[in-house]
């Protein structure tokens, strides 16, 4: 029978725990304690290289015996902190009654000792993350700066942290944008300086991050991206939070068109959290695996990764509805994007769906309905002031115009947008921008502009290896050569052709066994049909429609 006497930790445990093995610190004293049961101490970091290595379970049974271990030594303020970390490890994997039944008991336990710490704080502050998870944020605001408060009296960096970011998410979510991410940057000057746990740490970071991408924040979000990149790069077999880097960093890949990178980046980010203890969080890395393959016209691939992010929980929309678009089925996609868009209850969840639910509604000939959800997607860019909402809404609003018949509004819009993606660097969503500003040119008659836009957005397709869009940018483009050519007659091409590579009237005329006056006639004929005013004008023109 082993011994309960209360063992020492391992010195070699300590070296690896200032090493960052947390791996290694498990293995040590995991085996220490099945020689000689573990003081609390020695229990509580157990308990936290166990979380920290994906052994949820076992990090829960560690922190109940570090709790029972602390109570035995009438200590209950440690014994109340142990709550917490098994109490906060219980509401993040959904097990709230569970979590509430460790909270009442801390809660009677401090009652009856009186104690005057700042354990109440580290309760409160496991209440406010429920409420917010719950949907709750008045409530979670409230109580976490209660919390905040006793951390602050009692000097606590840990809870500090925690209880800044929880008041700074809900802020954020109940519209208080530029309060909250205030306080979310200076939480994480705390954490990028090393001042608190690793666990509060990995949430800080993961927080954070969530809510850049809550408020469309690209550079915040691409910035503390790469920090907890870093951070688990030093993290040696760190679990819980390196899968949710991965699946952020695939999404910004995604963005400034990095694409190969990203199907790279996609496929470690699935096989990281394929694990059984994070497999609740892969359904993000499926989802970006499926837009990655979507954009590459790779529809089985999508369809497979969209199922399993949707097997593991996460909306496949508007991945799917674009998919069913692009196959063709439009009345499929109408059903699937409006389905979703009923279904989303909150800001942010509406504004990932606006953009395509307008694409679809304009496919589906329902101008009307598209000008509705571009106008509710403007007015959230203006609450937000997202310079990537703004432009995402701005390509929106100028798709819905040119649809309507205003192509000159449209461009003055659709400028402004790719000037932002531009600065963002987001080549593909400036590229389909550009695509746009091409169409809204062919329609004020402007053709020259028209084939320049539309072969800069060809390039950045044909790059990047986006497929469709490169097959619909030729397909305009040929659709433009068609146009060009019906305007002259074949006589007025054969001489078109003829001055495009350089010749005189007068060897045009000796090649085509005319006049040289005829040949001035057909080429004043031709600046009239092509708008143009020279001969180097009508070259430029035949050559950028392939009339050569």
């Amino acid at each position: 029978m082993r011994s309960t006497k209360p063992a020492a930790a391992p010195r070699s445990a300590d070296e690896a725990a200032a090493g960052h093995r947390w791996g290694e610190v498990y293995a040590i004293l995991s085996e220490a304690d099945r020689n000689e049961a573990l003081g609390p101490e020695d229990l509580e970091r157990l308990a936290l290289a166990a979380h920290l290595i994906g052994k949820d379970p076992e990090s829960d049974d560690l922190w109940t015996r570090a709790h029972h271990a602390w109570l035995t030594r009438d200590d209950v303020p440690r014994a109340v902190r142990c709550v917490f970390w098994l109490g906060l490890d219980l509401v993040l994997s959904g097990e709230w009654a569970r979590a509430a039944g460790w909270t009442a008991r801390a809660r009677r336990l401090l009652a009856a000792g009186q104690a005057d710490g700042v354990e109440e704080g580290y309760l409160l502050a496991l209440e406010g993350l429920q409420s917010f998870l719950a949907g709750d944020t008045e409530n979670a605001e409230a109580v976490s700066e209660r919390a905040l408060t006793l951390a602050t009296r009692f000097g606590d960096r840990d809870l500090t942290n925690f209880a800044m970011v929880s008041v700074g998410e809900s802020r954020i979510r109940r519209g208080q944008v530029d309060e909250g991410v205030r306080l979310l940057d200076e939480a994480m000057v705390a954490v990028t300086a090393g001042e608190v746990s690793p666990i509060v740490s990995g949430l800080a970071y993961c927080a954070v991050i969530a809510a850049c991408h809550e408020v469309f924040d690209l550079r915040r979000a691409r910035e503390w991206t790469a920090e907890l990149s870093r951070w688990c790069a030093a993290q040696q077999e760190l679990v819980p939070y390196r899968g949710i880097c991965l699946a952020h960093r695939v999404e910004i890949m995604r963005l400034h068109g990095d694409w190969s990178d990203a199907l790279d980046e996609a496929d470690r980010a699935v096989r990281w959290m394929r694990s059984a203890s994070a497999a609740q969080s892969a359904d993000a890395a499926y989802y970006q695996l499926g837009e990655l393959h979507r954009l590459r016209g790779e529809h089985d691939q999508a369809e497979r990764a969209y199922r399993e992010a949707s097997r593991l929980g996460h909306t496949a929309q508007p991945g799917v509805a674009l998919s069913l678009l692009a196959a063709g089925d439009t009345g499929a996609a109408e059903r699937a994007i409006r389905t979703a868009l009923d279904a989303a209850d909150d800001r942010t969840s509406r504004c990932r769906l606006l953009p395509a639910y307008v694409e679809v509604m304009l496919a589906a000939d329902k101008t009307g309905e598209a000008r509705a959800a571009a106008e509710e997607l403007a007015a959230a860019a203006e609450t937000v002031a997202s310079p990537l909402l703004k432009a995402i809404s701005g390509r929106t609003t100028g798709a819905v115009l040119l649809a309507s018949g205003d192509a000159r509004t449209a461009q003055a819009v659709l400028g402004h947008a790719v000037a932002t993606f531009r600065d963002l660097d987001a080549p593909y969503d400036a590229a389909r921008t550009r695509l746009l500003i091409g169409l809204s040119c062919r329609e004020t008659g402007d053709e020259i502009t028209a084939q320049l836009e539309i072969e800069a957005a060809k390039s950045v397709f044909r790059e990047l290896g986006a497929a469709p869009d490169l097959l619909r940018a030729e397909k305009l483009a040929l659709k433009a050569t068609t146009r060009a050519a019906a305007l002259l007659t074949p006589r007025e091409l054969e001489v078109l052709r003829h001055v495009a590579v350089g010749k005189s009237n007068r060897a045009v005329a000796d090649d085509l066994f005319l006049s040289e006056k005829t040949v001035a006639r057909h080429l004043s004929n031709i600046f009239v049909k092509l708008g143009v005013s020279s001969r180097s004008a009508a070259t430029a023109y035949a050559h950028e429609h392939s009339l050569v």
